[in-house]
């Protein structure tokens, strides 16, 4: 791969741009123990890696059926979270230098299971917003991932064929959803160990590792 054909590049953004699925566990547990759930919320997050937060939500009231609705549930846990993104800032080491240099010679895009608000506020930090034409939400397709909705709505935006496109991902869901678009799949180890990523075109640990795959 020193001269891959890809046209585009599309990056997860939790677990690729920023170190921000611990500090999504940490936001709903600060939920569940504000609602009185902190020992009784049955939710096991490994399930939920690179899912939406919706997924989370909608298992949590079958299980639970709380006063709160759903809207009223995904907007207390996004809030919560953001306040912790601002004041942490967790974007990965060398994740701006990546991103500076895929974007010399590809076309970007984030593709992302966290909704719109919460994107903003990441690709407000080190200004990384101005290399990211493309950003797709969750919220702006019927499935998410693993189901390849979003990878195959980036595409279409970027105006690209989904098989010249190169993802970023950290979760299985992810890679599944990336293969199942036709898309090759890098997957690096920042939040599950390589064994759970073994259907990735590519594992990788680092940024360094990244830059080589992708020739810059």
């Amino acid at each position: 791969m020193s001269s891959p054909n890809f046209s585009a590049v599309i990056f997860d953004m939790d677990g690729v741009i920023i170190d921000s699925e611990p500090r999504h566990e940490r936001a709903f547990l600060d939920v569940f123990e504000q609602m009185g759930y902190a020992q009784t919320h049955g939710i096991h997050f490994e399930q939920y890696l690179g899912r939406s937060d919706r997924a989370v939500w909608i298992d949590f009231i079958a299980q639970h059926k709380p006063k709160w609705t759903l809207d009223e549930l995904t907007a207390w846990k996004q809030n919560h979270l953001i306040g912790i993104l601002r004041r942490e800032q967790p974007i990965f080491d060398g994740l701006p230098e990546l991103v500076a240099k895929v974007a010399a010679r590809y076309r970007l895009a984030v593709a992302s299971g966290s909704v719109h608000p919460v994107i903003d506020e990441v690709l407000a930090m080190k200004e990384l917003r101005r290399f990211f034409p493309i950003v797709v939400s969750a919220q702006d397709v019927a499935h998410g991932k693993p189901a390849p909705d979003i990878f195959l709505r980036t595409a279409e935006l970027l105006g690209v064929e989904p098989g010249t496109c190169c993802v970023i991902e950290d979760s299985a869901a992810g890679v599944t959803a990336a293969r199942v678009a036709g898309m090759t799949a890098i997957a690096i180890t920042n939040t599950l160990p390589a064994e759970k990523l073994t259907h990735a075109h590519h594992i990788v640990r680092t940024y360094e590792d990244v830059e080589r795959l992708l020739g810059v």
